[in-house]
């Protein structure tokens, strides 16, 4: 009965409609609109989710609530007793173990009341953190400061944060971390209540998995079997095709690194692989190539990153730290000193997407030249969006000399070296890169002729570069709001 609310209020003014006396029609078209208007707000009122205040408050469950409202305050009340002032970080931990063992039986539902008991009723103080916030002004410049930014540090701390620190405690608690934020990452943009807790599982994951706390390990031919089926099924940038396709990437010319975290025993969290070469690789083809012999790697000087694999959804957005790729190299260079550069092969994942929202800004950039010689290249004059994409879709048959794929190249180069959302690059991969203190070096056309590197990027990959003299240097650049590139990818951006 409960669930049928706004449909009883809809039926009831249907039949006060039906029954009401007739009037003319100019009055009887105001008077429609203005019911109409009131059904649809109450209507909407009604349907607006209760927040955990409310319910804990109530007697019925409304709706589509999943717990009751007894049975949320029985939850409240073991979350709190998780993080009660008397209660060690040992007891504290073996009660959040409780609560991790009813959340692993509760139904989707369930667990998302238990998400939101814990965005909203273990918030941070507001009147505490504006008297913290107001002291710590007001004691800026005298002897006070120092205590004052202690307790607006403090005053910042939530309950929630004490919380999950508590649910890291028992020996499985870490996992139940990272496959709670891997369930509600594809809520959160239909359900907004979930943001905070997301955040604080992103913010103490980014310090409980730094890459100083992780521990570098070589995956060979010879490691256990159940760690190279890992490999098979979480390898996201090209997928391993067989036993044979794993067998190449492990060869003599090769080097795969996985990096584990002492919470999480014999589960991976991200692998890398590098390709050893004398060159920096144009194409991803050759070195998928199963039937190629082995590189001489006495004459290897160049070390290609051509696969670096996150494999926890839960630790989505999470850097591990600035220095991964430089763990990786300091490890590379001591076993083979002549090592000299250290490159990506690199997808560019979001690029045809933000070429088709793009297309026609590209376009307004061309001089009037440019914009002829492109008209007569696609068949139209002056070319529109449509026309150029239309004329890319089967990129990899363009000729070298080409405006289309010149245009493309440019389009790329801009999309890499230029377009920045909220300070960073919009590319997911140019954002890991580069954030590391990589640069973008060189546009590879027809580097992944797959079909995922057409649907992609059509079949473009990218180098980035790490000059291990300049990563400072570039990180730095990166904070401004400038992506570090070189002179070939400046020179195709023509700002």
């Amino acid at each position: 009965m409960m669930n049928s609310t706004p449909e009883w209020i809809t039926r009831s003014v249907s039949r006060l409609r039906t029954s009401a006396p007739a009037a003319d029609k100019g009055g009887d078209k105001l008077a429609k609109a203005a019911l109409d208007k009131s059904v649809t707000d109450v209507v909407a009122k009604v349907a607006v989710p209760r927040s955990t205040h409310e319910r804990l408050q109530a007697t019925l469950r409304r709706g589509n609530e999943a717990l009751s409202p007894r049975a949320l305050r029985r939850l409240l009340a073991d979350l709190q007793e998780v993080v009660a002032p008397q209660v060690s970080e040992i007891e504290g931990g073996r009660r959040a173990q409780a609560v991790a063992e009813w959340y692993a039986k509760a139904e989707p539902e369930e667990r998302r009341d238990m998400w939101l008991l814990m965005c909203e009723q273990f918030a941070p103080d507001a009147t505490r953190f504006k008297s913290a916030r107001q002291r710590y002004e007001a004691a800026a410049g005298t002897a006070e400061e120092g205590q004052a930014e202690i307790s607006l540090r403090r005053a910042l701390v939530s309950p929630r944060t004490r919380l999950l620190q508590r649910f890291s405690v028992f020996p499985e608690g870490m996992r139940f971390l990272v496959d709670l934020r891997a369930e509600i990452l594809p809520l959160l943009k239909a359900d907004k209540r979930l943001l905070p807790l997301d955040a604080e599982l992103e913010h103490l994951f980014s310090t409980w998995f730094d890459v100083a706390f992780l521990e570098l390990r070589r995956l060979s031919w010879d490691s256990p079997a159940s760690l190279l089926e890992k490999l098979i099924k979480y390898e996201a940038v090209h997928d391993i095709r067989s036993w044979a396709d794993l067998k190449n990437r492990l060869d003599s010319d090769r080097r795969c690194y996985g990096f584990f975290h002492p919470r999480l025993p014999g589960e991976p969290l991200i692998f890398v692989e590098v390709a050893l070469l004398d060159k920096i690789s144009s194409s991803i083809t050759p070195l998928l190539d199963e039937a190629a012999a082995p590189a001489d790697i006495t004459r290897a000087t160049t070390a290609i990153f051509y696969s670096i694999s996150n494999t926890q959804t839960g630790l989505r957005g999470v850097s591990f730290g600035d220095s991964l790729i430089k763990h990786v190299v300091e490890t590379l260079t001591a076993e083979f000193p002549r090592l000299r550069t250290f490159a990506t092969l690199s997808p560019i994942p979001g690029f045809r997407a933000w070429l088709g929202k793009h297309a026609g800004a590209m376009l307004e950039r061309l001089d009037d030249k440019r914009r002829t010689e492109l008209g007569r290249a696609v068949g139209f004059e002056p070319p529109q969006a449509t026309h150029l994409l239309g004329a890319i879709d089967k990129a990899l048959e363009l000729d070298a000399k080409s405006p289309v794929r010149q245009m493309l190249l440019e389009c790329a180069a801009y999309y890499l070296g230029r377009e920045m959302q909220e300070g960073k690059p919009v590319d997911p991969v140019a954002r890991f890169h580069l954030g590391n203190g990589a640069r973008v070096e060189r546009l590879n056309w027809a580097g992944d002729p797959s079909s995922k590197g057409q649907k992609q990027s059509y079949g473009l990959m990218v180098n980035y570069l790490y000059d291990l003299k300049r990563i400072d240097k570039h990180r730095s650049l990166l904070a401004q709001g400038k992506v570090p590139v070189s002179g070939d990818i400046d020179s195709l951006c023509r700002d």
